[in-house]
């Protein structure tokens, strides 16, 4: 067992070498050098055998199956969010007479699945507008930083947009309602 900061326990992993990561970690290094030979494949192999057992990550497992249709509809969202984020970065940055305000947020994310966290943190941060700066995966709470943000309704409409992101990511993925566990409370 293994005491997190927040004086919980996490059970130690079951092994250092996930075997579909090197896998994929040996066909990444063929894509890199163009060359799909059996030594390249088997160099790349090894690579990753000695990056998984030098820098050992936690299994990431997917809380349900992955839908098809809400992939879709994600990415069809996620779009739509980066081009209005784009044309609303252009106009904050046209908008000389009046400099932007930003904030820093903190969104406790509802899922517990570290693979959620991970997405939505990455799906935030490629929107013009807002970046991840902290990420507690011990609390699943991200802390973002947007821009222009003049009021209060203008951080809850950040914070909703993130969990809307959360939501669609759940979706995606499959899980029907987010995972975290029934002791925690906010």
């Amino acid at each position: 067992m293994r005491t997190m900061r927040d004086g919980t326990q996490r059970p130690r992993r079951k092994g250092a070498v996930q075997a579909w990561t090197v896998a994929w970690m040996g066909v990444a290094w063929c894509l890199l050098w163009r060359d799909f030979s059996v030594a390249n494949l088997l160099s790349g192999v090894a690579l990753g055998l000695l990056v998984q057992l030098a820098f050992p990550l936690p299994p990431l497992v997917l809380p349900g199956r992955i839908r098809p249709l809400s992939v879709l509809v994600f990415f069809a969202r996620f779009t739509a969010d980066m081009l209005r984020a784009s044309l609303e970065v252009s106009w904050q940055v046209l908008r000389w007479w009046r400099p932007p305000r930003s904030a820093v947020l903190e969104v406790d994310l509802d899922s517990d699945s570290d693979l959620v966290l991970t997405f939505v943190a990455l799906v935030t941060s490629l929107v013009p507008g807002s970046v991840v700066v902290e990420a507690r995966r011990s609390t699943h709470t991200l802390f973002v930083h947007v821009l222009d943000v003049v009021d209060d309704a203008g951080v809850e409409d950040a914070r909703d947009h993130v969990l809307a992101v959360e939501r669609r990511v759940v979706r995606a993925l499959g899980a029907d309602r987010p995972h975290r566990r029934p002791e925690e409370t906010r």
